[in-house]
Formats: structure tokens, sequence, C-alpha cells
């Protein structure tokens, strides 16, 4: 039947009411930059969240780059973060005017290994970025604690972590700030680009949202030179109908990976590890396989959608050949890139597809005629 690896039609076929009704109050008020929608979903966000304040701000790249710039990062100075993460990281970094640093990672979550963080400070060393991989928290007591003891600032890239939780709380509520995408395929995602901070910093916020906004105070007062990284009307009035199907999107994302998991157990596999305390909202579903290209064109000979999350880690990207970065640097980060593909994984995906997927990967890595699961 073919599988999908994402299927956004089926989520807005279920809500498409109340979509239409919160695009079609953005246009009859005429507001289509910022406006009263975008401030209802920050506020509902904040909430959802745990804390005070949330920027909405034109995509997830900026709002990294935008909360390193209001936090005083830039020149000279040092930022640490995964070698192991989507390239927007290590750019927000980069166009900040600040150098990534890079770590390796865990071997079993893919996330920042902070075990390894004394190695990687440097004097300039001013903030550390833990990337929640995948929708699973990063480890963010040892983080928290480290950073702690030298001064340092913790920003959390949260744009694959929409209602995860780490100890009970909310991802995105830990660190200074907090950093979301709502690129169109996230858990929460938007009808085009979006994003936003979260923070409990009210001086951080006021900034954020001066930056944003040309650097205005108000109409055609400009107290610095700020950027247009403003959220739009619509993409807040969208997000504000999605936040509320939310939690139940990611209970469904959770039913599927534990069926995954259940199924695929005697693959050969290495498949997702939930870490302790940890509650991940399963944004990807992503395996390890050494044959992982073979496994890949099979699957897509059955009319089976997989994604490569990511196969070059970034200190090999050329981009940033200029840190002088070898193979073999970090080779955990290295290993994931070589080894992982992301299974299809949606809130919507049915049984049945889940079954085709399923079959598929045995078929091959079982070598046997796969009988089906009659869920």
């Amino acid at each position: 039947m073919g599988v999908p690896f994402v299927d956004l039609k089926a989520q807005h076929k279920s809500i498409q009411a109340e979509i239409d009704a919160a695009i079609r109050g953005v246009v009859e008020d005429n507001a289509f930059v910022l406006g009263p929608a975008v401030e209802s979903f920050e506020r509902d966000f904040a909430d959802y969240l745990g804390v005070e304040e949330v920027v909405g701000v034109s995509n997830g790249t900026v709002a990294l780059q935008l909360t390193l710039v209001a936090l005083g990062i830039g020149l000279d100075h040092d930022v640490i973060l995964p070698a192991h993460t989507f390239i927007a990281t290590a750019e927000a970094v980069s166009h900040a005017g600040a150098r990534p640093v890079f770590v390796d990672v865990r071997r079993d979550t893919g996330n920042l290994d902070a075990s390894l963080l004394p190695k990687a400070i440097t004097p300039q060393t001013r903030a550390i970025i833990p990337v929640h991989l995948y929708g699973q928290p990063a480890d963010m007591e040892p983080i928290l604690r480290f950073a702690s003891e030298r001064g340092l600032l913790v920003i959390e890239d949260a744009c694959q972590a929409h209602g995860a939780r780490y100890r009970g709380r909310r991802a995105g509520s830990f660190g200074r700030a907090s950093c979301f995408s709502f690129y169109p395929g996230k858990n929460l995602g938007a009808f085009g680009e979006g994003g936003a901070v979260a923070t409990n910093d009210h001086e951080l916020a006021t900034r954020l949202r001066r930056l944003r906004d040309h650097g205005q105070t108000e109409r055609y007062h400009h107290a610095e030179i700020g950027y247009n990284a403003r959220l739009e009307g619509i993409q807040g009035a969208v997000l504000g109908v999605k936040l509320k199907h939310l939690d139940g999107w990611n209970r469904a994302r959770r039913a599927h990976a534990a069926v995954y998991l259940e199924d695929l157990a005697r693959t050969g596999l290495t498949l997702p590890v939930e870490a302790e305390s940890c509650e991940s909202a399963y944004h990807l579903f992503v395996v390890r396989d050494g044959r992982r290209d073979e496994l890949r064109e099979h699957l897509s000979a059955r009319g089976i959608q997989t994604g490569l999350h990511y196969p070059i880690p970034v200190h090999r990207q050329d981009a940033y050949a200029a840190l002088g970065h070898r193979e073999g640097d970090f080779p955990e980060s290295e290993a994931w890139a070589r080894e992982c593909l992301s299974l299809p994984m949606f809130a919507e995906l049915s049984f049945a597809q889940m079954d085709e997927v399923i079959q598929g990967v045995k078929s091959l890595r079982l070598n046997t005629v796969p009988q089906s699961n009659k869920r």
C-alpha cells in the first residue's frame, strides 16, 4: 500500500474546521504580522511549557541566533554544542559571531554527552546548547550543574521536542532560554516557517521582542540594529489551534513507538532508547543499522518512505571545514551518521501502515516470508 514518511494531509483534515476559523479571524482583523493571534499563542505556549514568557519569531534558527545575540554572545566567544545535530544549531552560533565548539554524543540516545564537557571548555566559552534530538530531552541535570559551576549559560535547542518531558518538566523549561521550531513537519508545526523562544527572564524577552522587530521600542523608534524576524499572524493562529491537540498527538506517537519497539526487537536493528527520567515526544523514530543503505533501498522498493537525520555530522560539513576537524574526532556522532535511519512516524499512522513497515524490515533482516501481524 505504500507508507509516507509523514502525512500532514491526514493531520490537517482532522482539524480543518478549527484551522479555517482561526485563519479567517486573522484575515478579518488584517493582522498578518504579529498581532492578536500571535500574542494569544505566545501566552498559551508559555502556560503549556510552564515558563513566564514566549516570544514568537520567524523560524527556529533565528530563535537560536537572536537568543545568543540578546544574551551578548558573539565575537571571540565559544559555544558548546553536539556534533550530531541539524546544522542550524551551529549556524545560529556562527551568525551570532561566535565559534561552535563540538562535543560527541551518547551512544544510546544520540544526545550531548555531558561527561565530555570538561574537555570542550575554553576561556572563551560562554554557553552550552544541548539539543533534545529526535524528541528526547538531553540529560539536563549534569549539563546544568556543569554550567552553573562555571558561570555558563544554557540555551536549549528544543526544536524537535515539543511536549517532551525531563524529570516531569517540559523540555524547554530548564535553560536561561529555549528555542523551538515550528517547521511544518514538527510535532507542533505551522503552515510554513515559524519559531519561538521560551524563557523566565523578562529582560531577555523584552530585548528579543525588540530585536525581532527591527530594534523598535515603538513605531519608528529604533533603539538598536535589529532583525526582521516576526512571526506571522496566520502562523500564530494555526499554532494556537494545533497546540490544543499536541498532547494527544504525542500520546499517539508514543503508542506507535511502543509497537515498533516490540515488533522490531529481534530484527538486529539498534532501536531507540528512552533515557531514564525522560518522556520522548518521538518527533522521529530513528533506528541504527550497519546495512542502513541496503535497508533503506529495500523499504523504498516496497513503497515505504524513510529519512536520514543526519547522514553527515556537522563537523564534517564543508561549511565547517575551517575548524579543522578530521574523521574520527567525534566517533559516536560519526557512527550515528553512518547508521541512522528514520522510519515513518506521525500521529495518524495506522496499524496497517506500521505493520507494512515492520514486515518490510523483517523481510530483509530476518530473511523470511513475512506474516501479517493481524493488528
